[in-house]
């Protein structure tokens, strides 16, 4: 089969061009596969980190890809239906994540279907993190477009037929990365990063943004002796500075190490490789690319019951599910965590789950999907 891919991939960064990469290499190896992602993803003025690009030391996976979509100009919508009519492919694949982007992908799209070429929109999002007025409308622009949908979580299915009721779509879990490299030795590790040994070191990793709830494990910290450390990595969208603050209102500084910066992938292993734990204290969510990298390095993990977090973390089996994101609640599930020593307990469920959720099963369900569309 001939696809077509239109998505962030390098050198664009963040976990959907990860995703992307992951997808394209796994389809690749049974189909005809052709990548097409931006030459602008966002203006400046609407991106709240430092770059959207890459850094020289991130892993380049050799991916050919043509960069031709600028998401502000309309001109190159049209440049872009026309240069995936070129590849003439069977089956479009777009990834979509946000508003922002709707108009365009679904000027694109209602391009293609008019010669006859089937849409599955990949949705990493279909309610926006970040709600602004206009958001429904453009949504139901993009997906009234699609033939078919891939969903990531069930929590995601509410919201998708909420605004199509007809929708045809799968569900499958996000897939675990694999391209991040070994486990390193713990107390390697934590030599390179400064931390202490004997400290119960917990994670907090990615794009720093208000949803993920970073204040609330922040606090929790008040609660957990001197001998827990909070690893924060990461770089902020917007301002560090209220957690700055937060941070010396509760006098916490010896107990946290800060890394606000864009972590490079050649250093996500020695961020995993020294914690403990890692923990994700969202506020909303739809799932989360941060569970796979965890799991790749054997990681359990502590996560809030919101969206689709839950549906990949299995209880007591893998990691911890706090019922509700507070400060209260994530200190208890930390202290369980280390004093039932559940860090050996769980790392042989992650090692079977590992062998589950892989990219190429996740092809083969898109596979799968594509055949059901009329």
């Amino acid at each position: 089969m001939k696809i077509a891919f239109l998505s962030p991939f390098y050198p664009f960064r963040g976990g959907i061009a990860q995703f992307s990469d992951s997808l394209y290499l796994a389809l690749s190896k049974t189909n005809d596969v052709k990548a097409f992602t931006f030459t602008r993803q966002y203006a400046e003025l609407f991106f709240p980190g430092k770059t959207q690009y890459v850094s020289e030391s991130d892993v380049n996976r050799n991916i050919p890809v043509e960069r031709v979509l600028d998401s502000i100009n309309p001109i190159t919508y049209y440049k872009t239906a026309k240069a995936i009519l070129k590849f003439k492919p069977d089956l479009v694949l777009i990834s979509y994540w946000m508003p922002f982007f709707a108009a365009a992908f679904g000027k694109i799209a209602g391009m293609l279907k008019k010669e006859g070429v089937k849409i599955i929109g990949i949705l990493h999002n279909v309610i926006a993190h970040e709600k602004r007025f206009g958001d429904v409308s453009l949504t139901k622009y993009f997906f009234n477009k699609c033939d078919g949908f891939l969903i990531l979580n069930k929590s995601s299915e509410k919201d998708l037929l909420n605004l199509l009721p007809s929708a045809k779509y799968i569900v499958h879990p996000h897939p675990l990365y694999d391209h991040y490299g070994s486990k390193i030795d713990t107390a390697e590790a934590r030599r390179k990063l400064n931390i202490p040994q004997d400290r119960k070191v917990i994670l907090f990793f990615g794009f720093i943004r208000d949803y993920k709830g970073l204040d609330l494990l922040i606090e929790s910290m008040k609660d957990l002796n001197d001998d827990y450390l909070l690893l924060i990595a990461g770089e902020v969208y917007g301002n560090f500075k209220k957690y700055d603050e937060l941070i010396d209102r509760l006098n916490l500084r010896d107990k946290i190490k800060l890394e606000v910066r864009y972590i490079p992938e050649t250093e996500i292993p020695i961020f995993f490789s020294a914690s403990d734990v890692c923990v994700l204290p969202y506020r909303s969510a739809t799932q989360s690319g941060i569970i796979g990298i965890a799991y790749h390095f054997d990681l359990p993990v502590i996560v809030t019951s919101v969206g689709g977090l839950a549906e990949i973390v299995e209880e007591n089996k893998t990691g911890l599910i706090v019922n509700k994101a507070s400060s209260v609640q994530l200190s208890q599930a930390i202290k369980k965590y280390f004093e039932e020593r559940l860090k050996e307990k769980f790392i042989p469920n992650i090692k079977e789950y590992k062998t589950k959720h892989t990219w190429f099963n996740f092809a083969e369900d898109i596979l799968s999907l594509t055949k059901t569309l009329k």
